[in-house]
């Protein structure tokens, strides 16, 4: 009986560690997996980020030429102007009497002039019959000629005067509309040295440009006509777009830093962007639209050779026929050939392909492949059963002390 037992009890522990066997086999196979992508089309783009300024593309600042009192202000912030629009008046009353003087100078340099014309004439009778000294005709012929100089300074001092009060009305030099009024009815504006600014014009503001400032460093990537996209601060979810029309050559130095100006044109038909306005700019300096694309993990990604090696053995014979039973070599560092691996059911193969601009995500496709081929971004190879031998660890087995159960 007891060896009856002892038999049972043996078949028993037999069974069990069959099936603990069986289980860790059963772990330690392995499955495959792939990231694969296909063939589509793309874009690509590089780009030079820079911050600028949105100005008016023509902005005016309107002043006096002379002194004087703002008598009458005709505009205001915002008003839109036309071309010899009255903008102010400045009093008028020193300027015409001003005016009113050297208009009498100019009247009694006439009168001079004449009366010395005439002492002139008649001295120069009476020296061809030589009935005065030459001395006497000599003083006449003098008076006569300064009268006449005299006569031209006055006139000159009243012509200015004349033009002087015609300065005190401030017209608009061009259309547009009014963006500072500098001034208030009963100020003085002193015309000394500098020109006072009475009022600052921008002619259109649907149409803006932005100053923006591009580092040195990307200087050489900005070219005429290429397509920009801006925000602002007013509106980050609104994307403005603009060219640039214009790369100007003076560098301008700040805290050593060599940066260059560059405008962009900038449609502003609802009248949103406003001069002084922050705008951050995105240059598109190198743009492909809808070209075949490749994406650059493929490019860099070669299967490791034990993983390889172990998926290839895991195929059946139909499904591995045609694929390298090993890993070719390793190109030679500089060589111009790019290489993916196209996925085709189970089968991976490698395949050499023609690469163009990239963007340092994407790189153009020239050649090598075709429109939805599946290709290779990663392969890995996994336990199936990695939980089931977790399990499957005998509950009589001893544990090490401190060990976690």
């Amino acid at each position: 009986m007891k060896k009856k037992y002892l038999y049972s009890g043996s078949a028993i522990l037999l069974l069990a560690i069959g099936f603990y066997a069986f289980t860790l086999f059963r772990s330690s196979e392995q499955t495959f997996s792939f990231e694969t992508v296909k063939v589509g089309k793309g874009t690509i783009s590089n780009t030079v980020t820079a911050t600028g300024t949105l100005e008016a593309i023509k902005t005016v600042s309107v002043g006096t030429q002379v002194s004087g009192v703002i008598t009458k202000l005709y505009v205001d912030f915002n008003s839109q102007v036309k071309k010899g629009q009255l903008l102010a008046q400045l009093d008028e009353t020193p300027l015409i009497a001003q005016l009113d003087q050297s208009k009498s100078s100019v009247d009694q340099a006439e009168a001079q002039v004449k009366y010395q014309k005439a002492t002139y004439e008649r001295y120069q009778t009476l020296i061809v019959k030589k009935l005065i000294a030459q001395s006497d005709f000599d003083l006449a012929e003098y008076n006569y000629k300064n009268a006449s100089a005299s006569l031209k300074n006055a006139q000159s001092v009243y012509d200015k005067n004349k033009i002087n009060l015609a300065y005190a009305r401030i017209y608009s030099p061009i259309d547009g509309v009014i963006l500072n009024r500098a001034v208030d009815e009963g100020q003085t504006v002193a015309a000394s040295f500098n020109t006072p600014t009475l009022f600052t014009i921008a002619n259109d503001l649907t149409q803006m440009q932005v100053e923006a400032k591009i580092d040195e460093a990307d200087i050489g990537q900005i070219m005429m006509n290429q397509r920009v996209k801006f925000t602002v601060d007013a509106f980050p979810d609104l994307k403005f777009n603009g060219t640039v029309s214009e790369i100007r050559k003076q560098p301008v130095v700040t805290n050593n830093v060599v940066t260059y100006t560059v405008i962009i044109q900038a449609p502003n038909p609802d009248t949103k962007l406003m001069p002084g306005m922050t705008a951050s700019t995105v240059i598109y300096v190198n743009e492909k639209i809808e070209i075949p694309v490749v994406p650059g993990k493929a490019l860099r990604f070669t299967p490791d050779a034990v993983v390889y090696s172990d998926y290839l053995k895991s195929l059946p014979m139909e499904s591995a026929h045609g694929m390298p039973k090993e890993l070719p070599g390793i190109e030679v560092k500089g060589s111009k050939n790019s290489y993916v691996w196209i996925k085709n059911g189970d089968a991976i193969q490698r395949s050499e392909v023609k690469i163009g601009e990239n963007d340092g995500i994407n790189y153009e496709l020239l050649s090598g492949l075709n429109q939805g081929d599946e290709i290779v971004l990663s392969m890995s190879a996994v336990k199936a059963n990695a939980e089931v031998k977790k399990a499957a660890k005998s509950p009589f087995m001893p544990q090490r002390p401190g060990q976690k159960k």
